[in-house]
């Protein structure tokens, strides 16, 4: 049975070259990095060539990149390190960010009180900047906490004035790069934000690899005791095929970056345009068009249909590989947070299609043949 993969914002398939990289080192470095002998050496060797990779990828300086677990940990050691070591006593967020960060200022609002404010966002998951800096401007020594790109519906946020904004007001800038770390170019000499996330699966990379950019402005303690691993930042033996995977994988992306963003946008405009055409009543979630959205993410509203809950289920039973939300929380019955917070109809179905630079036209043919024959039967 044919079978179509269009989750791609959920994990995306090991790129062949991330894989030989990895293997490499699997077969040939098994020396522990800190260990002063040939071997360790060795080994170190590979892990500080792969930050000095990915620090130059992002014009910084290797000693600003931390490697972590993925983009789940980084975005903990962001918030909970400004809270505790920067004397954060406000975070400024949106209903629309990843759990990792809500969860996160949750937590941190319940124990160590913390005030939490939720920047207003429209029905397309737009930012509200007046908002934004009348929040700023009515608090000190605050933590704004705002992703790039959502991970659901993809609407794309503006983190150049994001960052202006928290420089005229002094606040601490975190943002949640997982979905566009790879995708879109970020010159960290000049985008004023003190700490980013990246997540290697993301990017054709490796689960369990990431890192974790910190602006040399701040000075915080480790996320992570035992040991002296990552400068004394992050306690641990580092995950050595995991670093030389995720740095691999993000110089392929950067090398291919305009080619696969040209090709995504296509696949994406016609899956667009051939559900419009296909299937009366359709409309999407969140913004589409090329200058506000994520390309590899289109999150579609179908119309009302019996068994709505099942649309999934039959996708996948006709070969195709979606998602209704955020992967991340998927096993749950839990509707999504970000289509609550936007006010997406509950009783519409939504499904997020993500696509990669290995999707084709002729898969987003016969996924659209199979929404058709499905609201047909």
């Amino acid at each position: 049975m044919t079978r179509v993969y269009l989750d791609n914002a959920a994990t995306t398939p090991l790129d062949k070259e991330v894989m030989k990289t990895m293997l490499d080192v699997m077969e040939n470095n098994f020396g522990n990095p800190s260990s002063i002998h040939a071997h360790g050496r060795e080994v170190r060797t590979i892990v500080e060539r792969a930050r000095k990779s990915i620090a130059n990828l992002l014009n910084t300086a290797p000693a600003n990149i931390f490697f972590t677990s993925g983009g789940t940990e980084a975005d903990n050691t962001a918030i909970r390190r400004s809270v505790q070591d920067l004397g954060i006593k406000h975070i400024i967020t949106s209903p629309l960010e990843h759990h990792a960060v809500l969860h996160t200022a949750e937590m941190l609002g319940k124990y160590h009180d913390i005030k939490i404010s939720h920047v207003n966002i429209d029905a397309k998951g737009n930012i509200d900047y007046n908002h934004l800096e009348e929040l700023l401007a009515a608090n000190s020594n605050t933590l704004v906490s705002l992703m790039h790109a959502n991970n659901e519906i993809g609407t794309l946020t503006d983190i150049e004035r994001v960052g202006e904004l928290c420089e005229q007001y002094e606040a601490i800038f975190h943002c949640d790069t997982v979905q566009t770390i790879g995708h879109y170019k970020h010159d960290l000499s000049k985008l004023k934000v003190h700490f980013i996330a990246c997540s290697a699966h993301k990017i054709h990379g490796p689960k369990g690899s990431g890192f974790i950019y910190v602006n040399p402005k701040v000075k915080i303690n480790p996320m992570i005791y035992g040991g002296a691993q990552e400068r004394n930042m992050r306690g641990g033996t580092e995950n050595i095929y995991g670093i030389a995977g995720l740095a691999k994988a993000l110089s392929i992306a950067y090398e291919n970056m305009d080619e696969h963003h040209q090709h995504i946008q296509t696949l994406k405009d016609y899956m667009k345009k051939r559900l419009m055409e296909e299937i009366e009543g359709v409309t999407f979630n969140g913004e589409t068009a090329a200058d506000k959205s994520l390309y590899t993410v289109l999150n579609v509203c179908f119309p009302e249909m019996d068994m709505a809950d099942m649309l999934l289920f039959n996708l996948d039973i006709s070969g195709v590989s979606a998602s209704g939300g955020s992967a991340c929380s998927s096993g749950t019955n839990i509707g999504s947070h970000v289509l609550t917070a936007i006010g997406s109809s509950p009783d519409k179905p939504s499904v997020r299609f993500s696509f990669s630079k290995n999707n084709t036209k002729e898969e987003i043919d016969y996924v659209v043949t199979k929404v058709k024959e499905i609201y047909k039967s």
